[in-house]
């Protein structure tokens, strides 16, 4: 059995719960009260840390298989047009300057 190893807050974190907990501090109260609502907070920026964490390992992992499958959807694209034998032509613009050019091309044998 693995045990875990809790991690030491870093002094920022223990700065700012006790900074927190100082503000919100009521007259008359104790400095022990006063540490263990700074653990309170403590905590809960700690575990607000790990999720903040956790979310942006989710969206970056998303992120990473929607342009992975966007890749392999262009890529297969072509492969069936290739095994179907058919070419899907969504721009007429190619075929318009092909044709020009062939008609000035034969207009300037002829005029020759």
């Amino acid at each position: 059995m693995v045990k875990k190893v809790a991690q030491k807050p870093s002094q920022k974190t223990v700065d700012e719960a006790t900074q927190i907990a100082r503000a919100t501090q009521k007259p008359g109260q104790d400095k022990e009260q006063t540490k263990l609502i700074a653990k309170g907070i403590q905590n809960g920026i700690e575990l607000y840390k790990k999720q903040q964490k956790a979310k942006a390992r989710a969206a970056s992992k998303a992120k990473k298989q929607s342009i992975k499958q966007k890749n392999n959807e262009e890529n297969a694209l072509p492969l069936e047009d290739i095994v179907n034998g058919t070419r899907a032509t969504s721009n007429p613009l190619p075929w318009f300057l092909l044709v020009i050019s062939w008609i000035f091309f034969g207009a300037y044998i002829v005029l020759m």
